[in-house]
């Protein structure tokens, strides 16, 4: 048995093979798993539980199904941050802090979606303030469903014109940012997404080894990271899988 961690799948109707493989990862591999964690982004965009898209609605039968017999623990990532109970009744999984610390076979890991650690960009950062906010988050969901559409649209053209003037660097974890985080919750193991920069990068924290393992998205083929007693490791799935 293994625990398994994924994020920054972007489901949505343009991607239809994505959310195809999907649905086979977690008729698959995930019901073999000892638990499945979700560290944000699951969707492209979820604008209040009570407009589930009906794209996202095989996924969601899927998830409960799967919930039945693995724990399943799922982030807020950028995207979908308007996750709340609903979304949990409606999938059997269960939400997770923001910053969380877990017990992953021994070795005290600490889970983020990974967003906050981007400090050195600040507009995101900016935005992301904003949308945070229980009083943005109250007036938008009192939108109708197609304003709250509208909206997004919005956003998400704003965000690809800004994306592409932005150097990568600035997208990317802050050092510092990454080491206070884990000073935080007295960790050497931290597990994150959101740069869609999959890697594991060992370092020095605080004069003893440290390891922070970055989850691939799923826009060209799937990915999960799959810890054993032994250890973890990064594995891809393809679309002819």
């Amino acid at each position: 048995m293994a625990i398994l961690f994924i994020s920054d799948l972007h489901l949505s109707q343009e991607r239809p093979d994505i959310s195809q493989l999907f649905l086979r990862f977690l008729q698959g591999p995930a019901r073999q798993a000892e638990a499945l964690y979700i560290l944000g982004d699951l969707f492209e965009v979820w604008l209040g539980d009570d407009m589930v898209l009906p794209d996202y609605g095989p996924a969601i039968s899927e998830l409960k199904s799967l919930s039945e017999t693995v724990p399943i623990f799922i982030m807020h990532g950028n995207r979908d941050f308007l996750l709340r109970a609903d979304f949990e009744a409606m999938t059997g999984c269960r939400l997770l802090a923001e910053e969380v610390r877990i017990d992953l076979y021994g070795t005290p890991t600490l889970l983020m979606h990974g967003d906050t650690l981007c400090t050195d960009d600040v507009a995101y950062q900016q935005f992301r303030a904003m949308v945070r906010n229980p009083q943005w988050q109250t007036e938008l969901l009192s939108k109708t469903p197609a304003e709250r559409l509208e909206l997004a649209q919005k956003y998400r053209e704003i965000s690809k014109t800004e994306t592409q003037g932005k150097q990568a660097g600035i997208m990317d974890v802050n050092p510092t940012a990454v080491e206070q985080a884990m000073h935080r919750h007295h960790v050497q193991q931290l597990i994150h997404g959101h740069t869609h920069r999959p890697a594991i990068h060992d370092f020095q924290l605080a004069g003893q080894l440290a390891k922070r393992i970055v989850l691939a998205d799923w826009y060209q083929a799937g990915s999960m990271l799959v810890c054993e007693p032994t250890g973890c490791r990064l594995e891809n799935m393809t679309l002819s899988n």
